[in-house]
């Protein structure tokens, strides 16, 4: 099988290198073209360089796992924000079906409303409260046309290479800054490993059998608020000896209209992923056990 995989220096496409390796040749594009082989083009802005990269390639299966993930910046920048979420994978999607390839997407948990306490099921209608929402949206559509396809959406992504939440709390509170996190957006921490996994595992089965293809929710189980989410990622590096000047208890919870942003977030960013364990026969995790083991194996989270 031969994979080519877009967005391989984000968090998902990091952990995709590695779980999609034993499924056979994976050709990793990054977004700037120096950067790639053969002077193939990794950069979703630029739809013909994508179309004759994936002809030259001749995949059997296209993963995208890039994406315009600057949220409050798309408020400002919708054309960059189209641009990256839906034309290019659009241009994937035509041509993936002009090869008779497999395309797996990643979507978010954006694209709903946020209203609400029950989980999102996949068959909820989008209503995306901001640009971000509105092209993520855009491009899964683009992404259903194409029949062989695998749409995973999630929410919450973090993952060990580069910034994150807890890596944020975590050195706020070695600081000592005083904490004030939202309470009312409630969600699930979702490991981008767990993704990284979930995805391979998805595709071995999908192509064995190709009435598998769809939309799929993917997050870790049970929910969190984000003001839930920093105590206990302090909890965690207290128990694992790291001196902090913040404690878990002393994290103010704050509502989210007392932190206006230039987009507005989703509420209720719950996902009801049965239907992915139904038809793939996985058991997800509950997001403690991520974020655990994240805190564990960070060099920066430990006592030498």
């Amino acid at each position: 099988m031969k994979i080519l995989l877009l967005g391989r220096n984000g968090q998902v496409g990091w952990e995709l290198q590695r779980s999609l390796a034993p499924l056979g040749t994976v050709i990793a594009l990054a977004s700037r073209a120096s950067d790639n082989p053969q002077g193939l083009c990794g950069d979703l802005r630029d739809r013909a360089g994508l179309a004759q990269t994936v002809r030259q390639v001749a995949p059997d299966v296209i993963v995208n796992a890039g994406a315009y993930t600057a949220v409050d910046k798309a408020q400002s920048e919708p054309d960059a924000a189209f641009a990256i979420n839906a034309h290019g994978p659009q241009t994937l999607a035509e041509e993936a079906a002009r090869l008779g390839a497999w395309l797996v997407h990643f979507s978010s948990d954006y694209v709903y409303n946020g209203n609400g306490t029950q989980p999102w099921r996949e068959s909820a209608s989008g209503a995306p409260l901001s640009v971000y929402g509105q092209s993520k949206l855009a491009g899964d559509l683009a992404v259903a046309a194409h029949t062989q396809h695998l749409i995973v959406r999630t929410s919450w992504v973090y993952g060990a290479r580069g910034g994150n939440f807890a890596k944020t709390m975590l050195r706020l509170a070695k600081q000592g800054t005083p904490l004030k996190v939202i309470d009312d957006q409630i969600g699930a921490p979702t490991g981008a490993d767990l993704l990284a996994d979930v995805c391979a595992h998805m595709l071995v089965r999908a192509r064995a059998q190709p009435d598998l293809a769809g939309l799929y929710h993917c997050a870790a189980a049970g929910q969190t608020s984000w003001h839930g989410y920093a105590q206990f990622v302090l909890a965690q590096a207290a128990a694992l000896g790291q001196n902090l000047q913040v404690q878990a208890s002393a994290v103010q919870p704050i509502g989210t209209a007392d932190y206006p942003t230039a987009a507005v977030r989703p509420l209720n960013s719950r996902l009801d992923c049965q239907k992915i364990g139904d038809s793939f026969s996985l058991h997800l995790p509950f997001w403690q056990q991520g974020v655990q083991r994240l805190l564990q194996e960070s060099p920066e989270n430990q006592n030498v």
